[in-house]
């Protein structure tokens, strides 16, 4: 799975394709104060996208490629 959770952290690695869209929104609104952390993710698809700025979870670190 491209993402774990880590206490109340989504921890996004590889590529996550819009299969974890779904999963990551359930995962992000059954926690308190969300973060997400994106410096292992390579590629997000725009329904993953779309899912982060919809719930808008804290970022605890940002991507590792700045045009990510």
């Amino acid at each position: 799975m491209p993402f774990h959770l880590a206490g109340t952290v989504a921890v996004l690695e590889g590529h996550c394709s819009i299969e974890e869209a779904e999963t990551l929104a359930e995962a992000l609104r059954g926690l308190a104060q969300p973060q997400v952390d994106l410096a292992g993710c390579a590629h997000l698809h725009l329904a993953v996208l779309q899912t982060l700025l919809a719930l808008r979870p804290a970022l605890a670190a940002p991507p590792a490629d700045p045009l990510l």
